[in-house]
């Protein structure tokens, strides 16, 4: 799945930004962008308004799907047709990265990924540290690490060096250590799936809701009676929560349900 819709891109006039990052100066697209607030409690809100709804990656998991790399604040690495890349120009308030700027995120392990620019070419590192985007497939080459510490976050190529870019406005993979030139912000516009969601999707439908939901299914679906009636243990539910805990929650299902002589595979 491409990261942009269909159809070619359109670039016309991109090339002559490719070679010098001074050339995308923020001054004039910038003038009235509305600066956040770090002490406001809504911080996260209006970062989310402030890039036209590409929320920032904080995981790993979330790094999938549609993707920009953002620089600074609201400019990103924008991709031109020759494979090589550029700082884009500081995007206006309340709008998201340009079709150029949007990559697709493939994950293929538990901490590496791979990116897919709007060209249909995947990214890579050359023999010189530049990252161009000129592969039809992923090989090592093409592995990027997101490395999260400290809230900050950078990038690591397949050379262990963290990307930013150099003075020339190439985008390269070339220091050792993550200083404030090589923290990224990876922006998601997806569907954003909390690590819990995804655990929950993952349980079995008896146990896809809150303990007490867990403990009726179970009873619904093993207790026999002849009058039809539930018979529900009103227990602390406490114990099932440590239970849950420790992988047990199964064996103190059943002995509660025993108390009630309400399963059929009771003794």
């Amino acid at each position: 799945m491409y990261a942009v819709r269909g159809g070619k891109l359109s670039l016309k006039g991109v090339d002559d930004r490719s070679k010098k990052r001074k050339k995308h100066s923020s001054s004039s697209s910038s003038k009235k962008q509305k600066p956040l607030n770090d002490n406001e409690e809504d911080d996260g809100e209006q970062d989310y308004v402030q890039h036209g709804s590409w929320w920032k990656v904080s995981k790993f998991h979330e790094i999938t799907g549609n993707v920009a790399i953002e620089f600074g604040t609201n400019s990103y690495a924008h991709s031109l047709d020759n494979g090589l890349f550029c700082v884009g120009p500081t995007r206006p308030f309340g709008e998201g990265p340009e079709q150029e700027q949007i990559l697709t995120a493939i994950r293929i392990s538990d901490n590496k990924v791979a990116f897919k620019s709007g060209f249909g070419k995947y990214l890579a590192i050359n023999k010189n540290g530049l990252v161009i985007g000129r592969s039809d497939a992923i090989g090592m080459r093409e592995h990027f690490e997101p490395v999260f510490e400290n809230g900050n976050l950078a990038l690591s190529a397949c050379n262990d060096k963290f990307i930013r870019f150099n003075d020339e406005g190439d985008l390269v993979a070339m220091d050792d250590g993550a200083t404030e030139a090589n923290f990224i912000q990876i922006r998601s516009n997806s569907k954003r799936i909390l690590e819990k969601d995804q655990r929950q999707k993952e349980l079995p439908a008896e146990e896809q809701g809150s303990i007490r939901e867990t403990e009726l299914n179970y009873v619904k679906k093993f207790q026999k009676f002849q009058d039809k009636k539930l018979r529900i243990n009103q227990g602390d539910v406490n114990e099932l929560v440590e239970a849950k805990k420790t992988g047990t929650l199964h064996e103190a299902l059943l002995d509660r349900r025993e108390q009630m002589k309400a399963d059929r595979y009771c003794k």
